[in-house]
């Protein structure tokens, strides 16, 4: 295979599963981990990688990418199937549970489908279709719906949301700058965003290792808001430490 080729294949790798490792490329290509590392730093110069340590991401969104969510659930399947878990894990019988909308939030209430004694408050169109038929209560917040993540927005779900007091939220975001906070591209997104976490007594965020280092648009809250994080083991090391410093109980599956 010629360099361009390898090139090329790496770049399709990274449209189709959001991140490569030297490792796994090498072995792929077979030829050495020290191509590989010239061929992704290559890429990295010419806007078609991030690099970062072990491999590379997928370029890093601009602040106004909104991606749909059939496009979000093609990436990192497996990593939000084992966040899902672990979220669950956390949830008690009799609590009540905001889920925002988000591909990762969907695999926990596919998670807590089979749970008992739960109440489900989302904004997310397609969560509460996936607990139809469950035993869980579910509430759905009203409001103007946001076709790309099949939220809904608006002043009508930020009034549901204040009306209502909630022991945990699971939060899907777009962008995870430790310094900064955990931020989306839609400005309404993030408002709703806002009141669930000022209306829930612990605060989880719930994102695979590629949104961290990114920022979007619109700040949802600034990382000391958090009480929790669950990632999954690509998430940079130096703002896991970053997150343990700040008191943030950080979860790596």
């Amino acid at each position: 295979m010629l360099n361009e080729e390898r090139r090329r294949a790496i770049v399709d790798l990274l449209h189709h599963e959001g991140r490569v490792l030297v490792n796994d490329l090498a072995r792929r290509f077979d030829t050495s981990q020290v191509t590989i590392r010239k061929d992704l730093e290559l890429l990295h110069s010419q806007g078609h990688a991030q690099r970062t340590h072990g491999g590379a991401l997928m370029p890093r969104d601009k602040a106004l990418a909104d991606p749909t969510l059939r496009e979000k659930e093609k990436l990192y399947r497996q990593e939000k199937s084992r966040i899902a878990a672990a979220a669950a894990a956390m949830v008690q019988e009799r609590q009540v549970v905001i889920l925002d909308s988000g591909t990762t939030t969907t695999a926990i209430a596919r998670a807590l489908r089979g749970a008992s004694n739960l109440t489900i408050v989302t904004n997310a169109v397609n969560i509460a279709a996936e607990l139809v038929g469950s035993s869980l209560e579910v509430i759905l917040t009203g409001g103007t719906l946001r076709k790309n993540s099949f939220s809904l927005v608006g002043p009508i779900a930020e009034e549901t949301l204040r009306r209502l007091n909630a022991d945990i939220l699971f939060l899907g975001v777009d962008g995870f700058d430790v310094q900064y906070g955990l931020s989306t591209p839609n400005l309404l997104e993030a408002k709703v965003n806002k009141v669930m976490s000022e209306v829930a007594k612990q605060v989880v965020a719930v994102c695979d290792s590629s949104k961290f280092g990114r920022r979007s648009l619109s700040l949802i809250v600034p990382t000391a808001r958090l009480n929790a994080v669950i990632t999954d083991k690509g998430a940079p090391p130096s703002d896991l430490r970053a997150l343990r410093k700040a008191g943030v109980e950080t979860i790596v599956v």
